[in-house]
């Protein structure tokens, strides 16, 4: 029999696996790649702040994507805990993206403007101070450390040259946006344009 054949074959087996998942991973992903709603930004959607983009690269090096999400399903659960569900349209600007699925922490995705600045820059410096249960580490060192303009600067140039729609004028004024801020402040201005869109994104997304 043909399958005995294949079976007893590893390495034909093998070769064959490969080639069926790379055939089942294209036709889910290629259609996706032309579907404007994820490559096109959704209403009010704008790529990132200069401190906004330190922040969020802070994010990324110091791993908090390993404990929050980024991603609210269309749960009714998710929805009514963390508001309304995620749309790929808001993460274009991301790379990476920060969607996740660990969650030892809460979603993010909407956290925007719900904590104020001193909320958050206390939370950093020591969770337990305003989540006595919190089992998350302290980053008070990232009030001793200021953000570096030239990089931020370098970045944004990068990013328009990927497509993001910065202008001369956003580049230019990158350096002085950042110069003397901590990273404590790009982390907080990051988390505060979380989830904050204009009014015609938020009529989309009804919960479910």
């Amino acid at each position: 029999m043909k399958h005995e054949i294949l079976e007893k074959n590893v390495g034909l087996m093998a070769i064959l696996i490969v080639v069926v998942i790379a055939v089942g991973g294209l036709v889910e992903i290629v259609p996706l790649m032309f579907q404007a709603q994820t490559i096109e930004a959704a209403p009010g959607v704008k790529p990132y702040s200069a401190l906004q983009l330190a922040g969020r690269d802070l994010y990324i090096r110091e791993g908090c994507y390993g404990c929050h999400s980024q991603m609210i399903r269309t749960l009714a659960s998710e929805t009514q805990r963390y508001g309304a569900y995620s749309l790929a349209g808001e993460s274009v600007y991301d790379r990476p993206f920060q969607w996740g699925s660990k969650r030892t922490g809460p979603d993010l995705a909407r956290v925007g403007d719900r904590y104020s600045d001193d909320w958050h820059r206390v939370h950093l410096k020591n969770p337990r101070d305003v989540v006595p249960e919190s089992n998350m580490p302290s980053y008070a060192w990232l009030s001793q450390a200021l953000v570096d303009p030239k990089l931020v600067e370098t970045k944004m140039r990068t990013l328009r040259w990927m497509g993001h729609p910065y202008s001369d004028e956003d580049i230019a004024g990158a350096r002085a946006a950042v110069t003397g801020q901590t990273e404590l402040d790009a982390i907080v201005a990051y988390l505060q344009g979380l989830g904050v869109k204009a009014p015609e994104v938020a009529k989309t997304e009804a919960v479910p």
